[in-house]
């Protein structure tokens, strides 16, 4: 707990009666403005241990901690104390509906988010038909898995070949050398091919280690909280029908270097193509992206919802110079609803790094970037992505 979290009001602190309309009760209770009611419930007991005034604690603070905890556990209270939702707002010319002069409402959000998510509704599984997915029967032509870089050990026979060649044909010219001589180029061409077939053995070896290393196809897991259900929905995708490509490595739950955390929810590599994915919960409606890369919904800057995916782009560009990295945002209803996305470009050469997704486009935009080379894994790449995982 931080030290300011153990005092109490500081001088300059709002004590009157108006305290609740100056305080962010996020800010209150130390939770993000999209915190779940577990998270809001843990950090008011964490703060209530301190706080009450039975442990020395202010009683005008406890009872502002009290009355966020009140406010964002309940949905509706929460949702106007966040700010009013644009899906239910009426007709411009809807008379204003006569205030109640007796009803007390809960105060406003100081910053005015949207907010009304139902934390009890789960978002439906995705079922495709196969029949729909353009990439699906393409992925299968050729269903053996290619390891790059790699060589099969016969391809250094073609070497051995020139070497005992040019070994026979040096002995025959110098048939009539004296014996040292003989001996000696001899003995350099049982050398060489000893060092061609060591070398054989070496790659093949390491060939086998590889394949033994890549067999498996899905790493680590998705979160297993109930507000990480995005994240298992999106996981069922990818199990379902992305490990129809036979060079698709899945991921879940990488960090950032430095990190100990999983920083990106899900990643899929296949070739020299490496996909980081994120999955939120967020409000029905129609997301798209302005020119200034700013996400909107329904027409206006989205405030909901944040996502660091652009961030982890840059980190992986860094980590895998040499691999084409992408980012693919799929989202979820958090409430009963439907959402959209504007059509993007993001998986096109001169398109942007993130594409905003519904679980279905995700499956057919994705799906089909990755099946560019359905059958190769990068076995350096693959490394790397790998030490990454943490869940």
């Amino acid at each position: 707990m931080r030290d300011d979290d153990r005092r109490g009001p500081s001088p300059g602190a709002v004590t009157g009666d108006d305290a609740a309309d100056e305080v962010d009760f996020y800010d209150l209770l130390g939770v993000p403005d999209d915190a779940t009611t577990s998270q809001i419930k843990s950090a008011f007991r964490a703060r209530a241990r301190s706080w009450h005034p039975d442990a020395g604690g202010d009683a005008h603070r406890f009872a502002l901690l009290r009355e966020a905890y009140d406010t964002l556990t309940d949905p509706e209270r929460r949702a106007v104390y966040d700010g009013t939702d644009d899906d239910t707002a009426g007709p411009a010319d809807e008379p204003l509906p006569v205030p109640d002069p007796g009803a007390v409402p809960p105060p406003r959000r100081p910053r005015g988010r949207v907010f009304g998510d139902d934390p009890s509704f789960r978002p439906p599984r995705v079922r495709l038909d196969p029949v729909t997915i353009p990439w699906w029967e393409c992925a299968a032509a050729e269903p053996r898995t290619h390891l790059s870089p790699g060589r099969a050990p016969g391809h250094a026979v073609p070497v051995l070949v020139p070497a005992v060649t040019a070994a026979v044909a040096a002995l025959v010219v110098l048939a009539g050398a004296p014996a040292p001589v003989l001996v000696a180029v001899l003995a350099a061409a049982v050398a060489a091919a000893a060092a061609v077939v060591a070398g054989v053995r070496r790659r093949h070896v390491a060939l086998r280690a590889a394949r033994a290393e890549v067999r498996e196809v899905v790493f680590g897991r998705p979160g297993t909280d109930d507000d990480q259900i995005a994240e298992r929905r999106t996981a069922d995708l990818l199990d379902r029908y992305l490990t129809r490509l036979p060079g698709a490595r899945i991921f879940h739950g990488l960090s950032w270097p430095g990190s100990v955390f999983a920083d990106i929810d899900h990643a899929v590599l296949c070739g020299r193509r490496l996909l980081l994915v994120e999955s939120k919960r967020w409000l029905p409606g129609h997301y798209s992206t302005s020119a200034d890369d700013v996400l909107q919904r329904n027409g206006r800057r989205f405030g909901g919802g944040g996502s660091r995916l652009a961030e982890a782009l840059d980190v992986f560009d860094e980590l895998l110079p040499d691999v084409d990295v992408r980012g693919a945002l799929v989202l979820y209803p958090s409430r009963a609803g439907t959402i959209t996305v504007a059509p993007t470009d993001a998986f096109t050469p001169a398109g942007t790094d993130v594409a905003v997704l519904t679980p279905e486009e995700f499956v057919h935009t994705a799906g089909a970037w990755l099946a560019e080379d359905p059958s190769t894994v990068d076995v350096p790449a693959f490394r790397t992505v790998l030490a990454r995982v943490v869940s």
